[in-house]
């Protein structure tokens, strides 16, 4: 299990230490000390497996000699109490092998001391526990004093800086993590102590020799060593104490970046936070055995999943949260401010599309919650920005927000609404500053990226103020670093509007491309741009990236009006390829003098034309991490940056030295980023949603570059981008879920208990109508519960309420139901949303004493009420609709909950079916099969149609329907034998012996359910 460490310290005189003695200890050797005139040998030591003297530029060839180093070390220091070196002593990843292990330290020595101009005394240990298992850390003995090819110079104060050791455990951290994410290995470090990341264990930070003097006659390496074995496990045995006597410290930790775990995880915590088998197990049975821990089933992969009653309480919270606000109506805009923003923006030359102007509609209505789900490109800041006149017109004070400095800045760019990172925001609100008003409207852009705490505390904040919070994201883009799927979880929950149609890309087949990318079919994608002459191999990743440089340039000079960046995985790549586009750039005579910097990476050399990127959020500067600009001006002390909105940036570098090169820039960097061209470097790392991002930033072309280092094949190019890392909430599991936490104390199913509620609650007369479905659970309808889940537009689903077949008496409708040939539009349309209302109204009614707790399950008289009456006012605007509905949640409870959100696209199909069933029209088992083929074959056309014209919100829903229909197969054998004799008409043209359900999801590359999921 990879663990964080990195611990600085001086080795000097006055601790009593030999700079020599301690370069002999770390590097195993034998090195005479000539100040002293004793040698010290540690020859015999074990487990040094790489050593090297690193140099610095200008820095005297000599001193690779390890015993001259440190001899001149200790002679140019007369002092008594002279500080002779500064040690840095850090923990290597254990998945690493060894030469991946070395490779990764050099690279961090290289680019964090020796580029600064310190001599750096690399050793690379890699020990074993005393279970065998590796503990593999280097040490770095770095000199302190500036240095020529004279020798030594003064010594630099600023290494001493606190600062600068914040910045080396956090650039530790980052390097670490890219490299593992590169080479495909699941495990990340955090550099911040345990306390910050809430976690009160006490750091294992004793990896590497103890706080034990190397005196200067001399130490033992048999001494140290035991004393630094028994410091460790000191520690971890401390640890484990704690654990065992409060279990809950593990389980937040744990749950810090994953809302749910498995025992292999349980068991690697518990391997670290303890010593011995004895203790191993008593810390394993104490979380096993906490009251805090939840089982959660099986997964997809068959292993145990658990979370914790704290995960569960804080996604309720967020759920709650999530209800109130979208219960409340109190943001409204009236049509004629709405008309006004949308009218302005034509003038601008903006006009919405149909999707955007449903997005439009949807979050500037009353409700507190609104949501948008929109494909990357897809115009949603466009849209924001008119719902920001809107909101500003109807007096309400708009703010954004987003996880990233350059989230936030891109929302602010594209909407007009100023924003600012999560982090800022929650910051102030600590502070008693910038807290929401029900006045304010809160947008979150890149929503997805948000963990669940986060977000929780913010829609907490929101619904107890009475704000109103627009999330804005797509799930299949980067995921959040810490715990959970947020976002998602409150889309499929509360519903929202989602924007497919594509409209950064300006070529139709790039359009459709990118439709490909947010749909998880990546390698189509790829094809894509393979036939277009825009993906290329080369023989190593060196030469894929020198050929993109060449392609960069070459389109650099032939369009220089266009703005373009490189776009790869890790931070190494990026600046390699900086440094390649560089090169370019001063060969071209395209930047002027040029002026050595140090800044936050290092000595870096920039001149006027450069691109930079800033790293940090500067609100002074009005700039954020990963704004981008060119250099107008420098020199050692500033500079001025144009930035790309078209502002002129000055500051001083002792102020701001937060800049590097910008030509190249990590994928995660560049969500939200949208330029005319890209170029893209494929490494190992990468998955589907980093692909998706790095794909689809671009307006005119894409070029992806690989090497066969890397990939051997095109397939396992595919293969490795269409990786799907989707994180998991703890509700996405059955027993997570809150609704059925009385019904599984008590051993009863959330469908029994609907069964049981609706039995109670529905007349004696409708039971016996609708043929004894309390009974079975199944009637010859039940072979598709919410089947067809399409996506009938707007106008359509009150029709279907009122007019999905024929229902006796619906003539005497007291609100006259019927549609007339020659009703008026605006009539028809005032009948169509009162009975969407109504039905949900009804749903939400039923909901309420579904959930109810009490010991009967009969509900408050209130609630009781309310189910009457919305059962009238059902009735009104559709005769018997409340009764098919009931029908409907008896097959399939989950329509109950949707249909209560205003999601009623699933329940209104499933209403029509049952309408069907009790006027006779689906009893007919032969009828039933050819109907199950009619429907089927209107959905696969309506996908088609739908993926060709770009509704990719559309296609999904569709797509689902027929998800559920294949797996209705699994509870309707009857239904299944019956349709064995239509498997052509099915389209199913090569069988493969898997049941007919499945063999339908396969013919169609239809997925039956979400894979971690339980009991599908």
């Amino acid at each position: 299990m990879a663990i964080y460490h990195l611990h600085v310290k001086v080795i000097g005189r006055k601790a009593g230490s030999s700079a020599v003695a301690s370069a002999a200890y770390r590097s195993a050797s034998r090195l005479h000390d000539e100040r002293i005139e004793r040698t010290h040998d540690f020859s015999a030591k074990r487990g040094v497996v790489h050593s090297e003297v690193m140099l610095p530029e200008d820095a005297p060839e000599a001193w690779r000699d390890r015993e001259r180093l440190w001899n001149d070390v200790e002679a140019f220091e007369l002092r008594k109490d002279a500080q002779l070196a500064r040690e840095v002593e850090f923990a290597l990843p254990r998945e690493l092998s060894q030469a991946q292990g070395i490779e990764l330290a050099r690279d961090f020595v290289q680019v964090e001391f020796v580029s600064k101009g310190m001599v750096a005394d690399l050793n690379v240990h890699w020990d074993r526990a005393e279970d065998g298992s590796p503990k593999p850390h280097a040490h770095v003995m770095l000199t302190m004093r500036s240095v020529d090819e004279d020798g030594f110079g003064a010594k630099v104060r600023d290494w001493n800086a606190t600062q600068m050791v914040e910045r080396w455990r956090e650039r530790w951290a980052e390097l670490a993590n890219e490299r593992l994410a590169e080479l495909d290995i699941d495990a990340r470090i955090d550099h911040r102590s345990l306390e910050a990341q809430g976690i009160v264990l006490e750091p294992q930070t004793q990896i590497g020799a103890p706080a034990q003097r190397i005196q200067g006659g001399g130490t033992d390496a048999a001494d140290i060593e035991a004393d630094r074995a028994q410091l460790h496990r000191e520690i971890a045995r401390n640890n484990g104490a704690r654990i065992i006597a409060d279990p809950s410290v593990a389980l937040v930790a744990i749950t810090h970046q994953q809302s749910t775990f498995t025992r292999k995880d349980m068991a690697k915590f518990s391997h670290r936070h303890s010593d011995g088998m004895e203790q191993f197990n008593a810390v394993m049975a104490a979380i096993g055995n906490s009251p805090d821990l939840v089982e959660l089933g099986k997964d997809g992969r068959g292993e145990d999943r658990f979370t914790t009653r704290q995960m569960i309480e804080t996604e309720q919270c967020l759920h709650r949260a999530a209800e109130r606000m979208a219960g409340e109506e109190r943001h409204a805009v009236s049509d004629a401010q709405r008309e006004a923003a949308l009218a302005r923006a034509a003038q601008r030359g903006l006009v919405l599309s149909d999707e955007q102007t449903d997005a439009l509609d949807h979050i500037t209505d009353g409700r507190g919650l609104g949501v948008v789900v929109g494909f990357a490109g897809t115009g949603k800041s466009a849209m924001l920005g008119v719902a920001r006149q809107a909101w500003a017109a109807a007096g309400y004070e708009v703010k954004g927000a987003a996880l990233s400095g350059i989230a936030a800045e891109n929302l602010e760019g594209g909407s007009g609404i100023p924003s600012r990172t999560i982090a800022s925001m929650e910051h102030g609100w600590g502070q008693g500053r910038d807290l929401l008003t029900a006045r304010d409207v809160l947008v979150i852009d890149e929503a997805g990226m948000v963990g669940t705490r986060q977000l929780e505390r913010v829609l907490s904040h929101a619904a107890d103020v009475g704000a109103k919070v627009v999330l804005v994201g797509d799930p299949q883009q980067l995921q959040a670093i810490e715990a959970g799927a947020a976002f998602r979880s409150i889309h499929e929950r509360h519903g929202g509007v989602e924007i497919g149609q594509v409209r950064r890309q300006r070529e139709d087949w790039q359009r459709d491309a990118t439709r490909d990318l947010a749909t998880g079919r990546i390698g189509a994608a790829i094809s894509a741009y393979d036939a277009q002459g825009m993906v290329h191999q080369a023989a190593t990743r060196d030469d894929a990236r020198a050929e993109l440089v060449e392609r960069w340039d070459r389109d650099r000079q032939a369009h220089p009006e266009a703005s373009r960046i490189i776009l790869t995985h890790t931070n190494d790549e990026v600046r390699a390829l900086n440094q390649a586009a560089r090169e370019r750039m001063r060969i071209a005579g395209d930047l002027g003098d040029e002026v050595q910097v140090t800044v936050e990476r290092g000595p870096r050399n920039f001149a006027g034309g450069d691109r930079v990127m800033f790293l940090r959020n500067e609100r002074g500067l009005g700039v954020k991490n990963g704004t981008l600009g060119v250099i107008e001006q420098v020199s050692t002390q500033s500079m001025a940056v144009r930035t790309d909105d078209g502002r002129s940036v000055r500051f001083d570098l002792k102020n701001y030295a937060l800049i590097d090169h910008g030509y190249a820039a990590t994928i995660h960097k560049a969500q939200g980023m949208t330029v005319d061209r890209t170029h893209v470097l494929a490494t190992p790392g990468m998955d589907a949603h980093g692909s998706y991002v790095a794909l689809s930033r671009h307006r005119d072309g894409m070029d992806l570059h690989y090497g066969t280092d890397d990939f051997a094949t095109r397939d396992r190019l595919v293969r490795t981008l269409s990786r799907d890392r989707s994180k998991d909430m703890a509700s996405d599991y059955e027993q997570a879920d809150p609704a059925q936490s009385y019904a599984e104390r008590h051993g009863i199913t959330f469908r029994q208990r609907v069964v049981q509620i609706v039995r109670r609650i529905v007349p004696e007369k409708l039971r016996d109508s609708i043929g004894g479905l309390l009974d079975g659970l199944r009637s010859p309808g039940d072979a598709e519960p919410g089947q067809e889940r399409g996506r009938p537009g707007k106008e359509d689903i009150g029709a279907q309420i009122g007019d999905a077949g024929p229902a006796p008496g619906r003539e005497a409708s007291a609100k006259g139901a019927q549609r007339e040939t020659d009703a008026p539009v605006d009539a028809e349309a005032a009948l169509r949303r009162a009975r969407t209302k109504a039905l949900v109204r009804h749903a939400r009614a039923l909901d309420a004493v579904i959930g109810s707790e009490n010991a009967d399950w009969q509900g408050s008289p209130e609630q009781l009420l309310e189910l009457r009456d919305a059962r009238s006012a059902f009735e009104k605007v559709r005769p018997h609709g409340w009764r098919d509905a009931e029908a409907a949640y008896v097959k399939n409870p989950e329509l109950v909950r949707e249909a209560g959100a205003g999601r009623v696209n699933r329940i209104v199909l499933a209403l029509q079916l049952e309408t069907e069933i009790r006027t006779g029209l689906d009893t007919d088992p032969g009828r039933r099969a050819d109907r199950f083929v009619e429907r089927w074959q209107k959905l696969d056309r309506r996908g088609q149609h739908q993926y060709q014209v770009g509704d990719m919100s559309g296609y999904k829903s569709t797509r689902s329907a027929m998800s559920d229909m294949a797996k209705s197969l699994e509870r309707d054998p009857q239904l299944e034998s019956l349709l064995a004799n239509h498997k052509k008409a099915l389209g199913i043209q090569v069988e493969s012996g898997r049941r007919l359900g499945a063999e339908l999801a396969f013919n169609h590359g239809i997925g039956l359910g979400r894979a971690r999921g339980i009991g599908i």
